[in-house]
C-alpha cells in the first residue's frame, strides 16, 4: 500500500469521526490541535487505525502519532 492510499484511508477515519473539511486534511494536520481531539478521541482513533490496516500499534507509539503525516509514516513502515 502507497503512502497516498494510506493518506486516503486515515483520512476516510478522520471523516468519519471528527467534524472537518476535507479540504482540512493534511500531513501536517494535528489530531489534537486541528481537530481538537482529546486523550479518549486519540484511542478510539488508534483502534480504528488498528483495525484498518490489520497492525497492532502499542501505546508507547501511539503517544508518538501527533500529526497526519506521523501516523501514514508509521503505518507505511509497519507494512514494510
Amino acid at each position: 500500500m502507497t503512502e497516498q492510499e494510506i493518506f486516503s484511508k486515515v483520512s476516510d477515519i478522520i471523516l468519519e469521526n471528527f467534524d472537518i473539511d476535507p479540504a482540512n486534511i493534511t500531513m501536517d494536520l494535528n489530531f489534537q490541535n486541528d481537530l481538537n481531539a482529546d486523550s479518549i478521541d486519540i484511542v478510539e482513533f488508534v483502534l480504528e487505525l488498528e483495525d484498518a490496516f490489520g497492525a497492532e500499534i502499542s501505546d508507547e507509539d501511539a503517544e508518538k502519532l501527533a500529526t497526519m503525516g506521523d501516523a501514514v509514516r508509521y503505518i507505511a513502515s509497519k507494512q514494510a
